[in-house]
């Protein structure tokens, strides 16, 4: 509990045994529901995960996206929290995204990378993506956003109804975004983090996913 408001913390999986154990052992107290979506993993990433008493939920279809709709179907929290479990995402900054969240008056925060404060946290490549992306967006919508990649996000739970939320992939951190941005009942606001380097093998596929976000939003401004 944070606040009167109780915290579920979402993070999806796919063989991540040594990051997922340095996000949880770090995981704050006032948390109140941890829920780990295990994606398909090989390794023991689940079984690990359980140990720190989190509460691991099996999705075999494998996406990013689809990892976690299934997370938010099972979140009791009036606030989410999200991240990645291969530790480059801030967990011990929670409780500032909680704080900004609530200064701010926001329904929905992202957590930007940018300015990257570790250079060997991300490559040119995956700069270059993120900037392209980001620019694109921010035209296509008309509404600037920083980062339009990030995987951190701080929202109320009330507002998923609000949301059509149908990309299972990678486009899914860019698609939550969006509907944030464009519907007027949600206030949709922006704060900078520090981003480290990951734990673990990298999933991400800079050419291929950065062409198919790329292609997502088109379709979903164009599209009807």
């Amino acid at each position: 509990m944070y606040k009167n408001h109780s915290v579920t913390v979402i993070i999806p999986c796919l063989d991540e045994q040594e990051g997922i154990a340095r996000v949880l052992e770090r995981m704050p107290k006032f948390v109140d529901q941890i829920i780990v979506v295990d994606n398909g993993s090989t390794d023991r990433t689940a079984d690990v995960a359980r140990g720190f008493g989190a509460e691991v939920i099996r999705e075999d279809v494998r996406g990013y996206g689809r990892a976690y709709k299934r997370g938010f179907q099972h979140a009791t929290g009036d606030v989410i929290v999200t991240l990645d479990g291969d530790h480059s995402y801030p967990v011990d900054g929670i409780s500032y995204l909680l704080e900004a969240f609530e200064h701010l008056q926001a329904d929905f925060l992202n957590a930007s990378r940018f300015p990257v404060q570790t250079s060997a946290a991300m490559s040119w490549k995956h700069r270059f993506g993120n900037w392209a992306l980001s620019l694109v967006l921010s035209i296509l919508f008309l509404r600037w956003v920083k980062d339009s990649q990030s995987g951190m996000w701080v929202f109320a739970r009330r507002i998923l109804p609000l949301m059509k939320l149908e990309s299972d992939g990678m486009a899914f951190s860019e698609e939550i975004k969006i509907e944030a941005l464009r519907n007027r009942d949600i206030r949709f606001r922006e704060i900078i983090i520090n981003y480290s380097t990951r734990l673990g093998e990298k999933k991400l596929e800079p050419w291929r996913d950065g062409v198919r976000n790329m292609a997502f939003l088109f379709k979903k401004r164009f599209a009807r």
